[in-house]
Parts: C-alpha cells; structure tokens; sequence
C-alpha cells in the first residue's frame, strides 16, 4: 500500500486544492448553527482524503466546531487506520463496519456525505441502490429534517484507472468480469433521479521515474486489485502491454487522470425510490 499511496496520494492532494475547503467547511457550519457537523466518509481507506485536507487545504484553521467524522468502509483495518490519521477540526465517529448499499441510518443524519475515489467497484446494477443511501443519508427526497451535502470524486472512462482495469479484464479475464463504474455513469444516475449537480473535472497524472519498477508495479497491481501479476506479465500481456507502452515517456512512467468532481444537491422533481 505504500507504493500504491507514493503514485496515487496526488489523487487526494489535487482533490484538497482544487476546492477552497476552509470556506466551503465554514459555510457547512452556518448553516448547522451552533451544533457540531455530522460528516460521513464513504469508503474511508486509510483517510488520505481527511489527510490531504489537513495538510493541502489549510482546513485546520477553519473558523468551525469539531466535525464529527463518520468513517464506513467494508474493512475494520481501514477504518482504524483513517482513525488515526483524523485531526482537528475532524473528530472521530461513528463507525459503519459495512458496504454503502447496506448503510443504516436515519434519514438525514449527516450534512456531508462524500465519497472520494470510493465507487470504483460496486456492481453497476447495485450503483444505483449505492447512491440512493447516500442521498438518504443526507435526506434529500426523504421525510428529513436536515438537507445535507453530497459529493463525490471519481474517474472518467478515459482516466488511466477505469482503462487500464479494462485492459486487464481483455488480457487476463477474457473479458470476465465486472468494470470499474465511470463518473459518467453516476452522473448518468445522479441525472435521472433528478438531482441538481455541480459538475467539474481535474486533470492530472500519477508519475514515477522508469527505475521505480517495484513501486510502479505495487501501484498497478492496486490498481487492479490483483497482486499475482508482475509489471513483465503485464508488459508481454498483448492488451496490457501496449497500453502501458504509451504511459512511459522520457523516462518518467505517467498514468493520466481524468477526475469529475460532483456535488450534489436536491430539485423539486426528485423523487426517492
């Protein structure tokens, strides 16, 4: 995980510098009052979205009361280790042991709800039902008193995760298998449902020098959730290897990144399903 993070914690610095999150945190919290925010973090990973923040978007200094941080992700591991990554003004939890699709709580119970890099591999026949607990949880299009705040990062068709992932399925899957979901997709869904969407895109790339192989390859394996696969096989793969031939230029391995960035919040022809 570590040689994955040393490429891919660029995902999350350019996520807290695209956005004035000290701001943005501080307008939450007028709107709250006086009481504390209640902040779920969807597929939380070891918290490099919260870390990011702390140390690239200055929230630290930001005029608001302690952030109750909900963290949920399927792995016990990974929520004690965001835990631990969790500073001021971002104060631990609760804790949801559990999937997205089967979150339980009432309707309403947090103003921010954000998904960061979290979606990629929910079934596209479950996505739908993914995104509905997170438009529950904020309480949009539900008997709830409070109208949160939802947000999601996630790559395109055209970044390197959801075309490489794609590559795989062709050359070591014969095609088996589900792909990653696109931000396309979700904002297809987001869309239909009838939400009103705040919509932009950054673009970037994850890059290590040639000599890197050992790291590159740890990155390219978490990029596919499949560590069996060395960086040679995926060089002599016919479809992976030709693909990984064009992200290697002037000695440097470059991964391109088209990220869409979504907020969310409800219209009047919403209607919860």
């Amino acid at each position: 995980m570590e040689d994955f993070y040393a490429l891919a914690s660029v995902d999350y610095q350019h996520l807290a510098e695209a956005i004035d999150w000290k701001v943005w945190f501080e307008a939450r919290q007028k709107e709250v009052g006086w009481r504390s925010l209640q902040l779920l973090d969807v597929a939380c990973g070891s918290g490099k979205f919260p870390a990011a923040l702390l140390s690239h978007a200055g929230v630290a200094n930001a005029t608001v009361r302690p952030i109750e941080y909900a963290l949920l992700d399927p792995s016990g591991f990974s929520i004690s280790e965001a835990r631990q990554v969790l500073a001021l003004p971002f104060s631990a939890g609760s804790e949801y042991e559990m999937t997205l699709q089967d979150l339980d709580c009432n309707p309403g119970a947090f103003d921010v709800v954000w998904a960061t890099h979290a979606l990629y591999a929910i079934p596209h026949n479950e996505l739908k039902k993914a995104l509905r607990r997170m438009l529950y949880a904020i309480g949009h299009g539900f008997d709830a008193d409070n109208q949160g705040v939802g947000f999601i990062a996630h790559a395109s068709a055209q970044s390197h995760y959801l075309q490489f992932f794609q590559h795989y399925l062709s050359g070591f899957k014969d095609g088996v298998g589900a792909p990653y979901s696109s931000s396309e997709q979700i904002i297809t869904i987001l869309s239909e449902m009838g939400l009103e969407l705040e919509i932009n895109e950054i673009c970037y790339t994850n890059g290590a020098p040639l000599t890197n192989e050992r790291q590159v390859e740890r990155y390219l394996q978490r990029c596919l959730f499949d560590d069996t696969i060395s960086l040679t096989e995926m060089l002599d793969n016919s479809v992976t290897g030709p693909y990984l031939e064009t992200c290697r230029n002037n000695g440097v391995w470059q991964f391109a990144q088209r990220v869409t960035t979504i907020f969310m919040s409800a219209s009047a022809n919403f209607v919860a399903r």
